[in-house]
């Protein structure tokens, strides 16, 4: 695994945004960072974008992620639990049951990350003493961060740091679990449940894009010293209201007002907090948004140019992110 005490290298945490197919143009960015030298010391990531903030937090680099994304046939996420088109969703989601199972994505990063050394969170641990002191906790000494909702008890996840809530051990928790946690897109993949050892509570569990799609914060130092690198954030959504487009599949036709406001609450809930967050001063400077348009979250079925053109977009962004990002520094001196 890449050590981030290597020599000449660059540092960044890194935070990565959910937006499903639209990872795509995610994994090209990182691969520009990479490209660029940059090493991440963290990672944290939301739905598609803990599924690469998984791989980025192993050390691998662009080559690395290049092969990985040949592997990964993006039909085959939309698993059905018994192939009949139509009713077998309609079967699942009348049972309470997402769409389509999401067994699928499960194994197959399970067996990515395995060839890649890595299982659960024990392998990867870090220990940094100049960490900000509220993350060096034994609990939050990891790499990776993943994001996800637990509708049973209203509250966000932050795993491996939150398994104490469950009574579980965060070594022994597979990373694989954890990020199809987060996959877990409400209505469309059947949600996940953790289960408490002692005493049996179980709570469902479900994307974490549902309270937060960019947790650019989550590294921040809290204890008024300047932080030694910086945190670099990859956005794939636009602001509201232009988004609308982008997180409701049918935005535009016409509809009674009443489903139109539910449009927007529905909207507002997945990233009106993210987006109040990123007006704060010098959070928009270290975010680089991805152009996305044009794919819709849940489009597996793209074609492999589609999907080169979006991963290309994103090593632009990181492209142009990075030459602006550095010319700034110059310019403070």
């Amino acid at each position: 695994m890449t050590d981030h005490h290597q020599p000449n290298g660059r540092y960044a945490d890194l935070v990565l945004e959910g937006g499903g197919v639209k990872g795509l143009g995610t994994v090209g960015a990182v691969m520009g960072l990479l490209d660029a030298r940059w090493t991440f010391p963290r990672v944290a990531g939301t739905s598609v974008g803990a599924l690469a903030a998984a791989f980025a937090a192993t050390g691998a680099d662009s080559t690395v992620f290049r092969e990985v994304l040949g592997r990964l046939d993006l039909r085959r996420i939309p698993d059905r639990r018994v192939p009949l088109p139509l009713l077998s969703e309609s079967v699942s989601l009348a049972l309470g049951h997402g769409a389509y199972a999401g067994d699928w994505i499960h194994r197959w990063l399970t067996r990515e990350l395995d060839a890649l050394g890595v299982r659960t969170f024990a392998d990867l641990r870090r220990d940094d003493p100049g960490d900000d002191p509220a993350l060096t906790a034994p609990d939050h000494r990891y790499r990776l961060v993943v994001m996800a909702t637990d509708i049973t008890n209203g509250r966000l996840l932050r795993l491996p740091w939150d398994y104490a809530l469950f009574g579980l051990d965060p070594d022994e928790q597979m990373v694989a679990d954890a990020v199809r946690m987060s996959l877990s897109i409400p209505f469309y993949f059947a949600p996940c449940t953790l289960r408490n050892p002692d005493t049996g509570a179980e709570a469902t569990i479900v994307d974490g894009g549902v309270l937060s799609n960019f947790a650019i914060e989550i590294f921040d130092r809290t204890d008024g010293r300047e932080p030694r690198w910086p945190t670099f954030g990859v956005r794939l959504l636009p602001d509201l209201p232009a988004g609308l487009g982008d997180l409701v599949p049918f935005y535009g036709l016409p509809m009674f007002p009443a489903v139109r406001l539910l449009e927007q609450v529905v909207a507002t809930a997945l990233v009106g907090r993210d987006q109040t967050h990123l007006d704060r001063p010098g959070v928009r400077e270290r975010t680089m948004t991805v152009d996305t348009k044009g794919t819709a979250i849940t489009e597996f079925g793209i074609g492999p140019v589609e999907k080169a053109d979006l991963v290309d977009r994103g090593e632009r962004a990181a492209h142009e992110f990075l030459h602006q990002f550095l010319d700034q520094r110059v310019a403070r001196g």
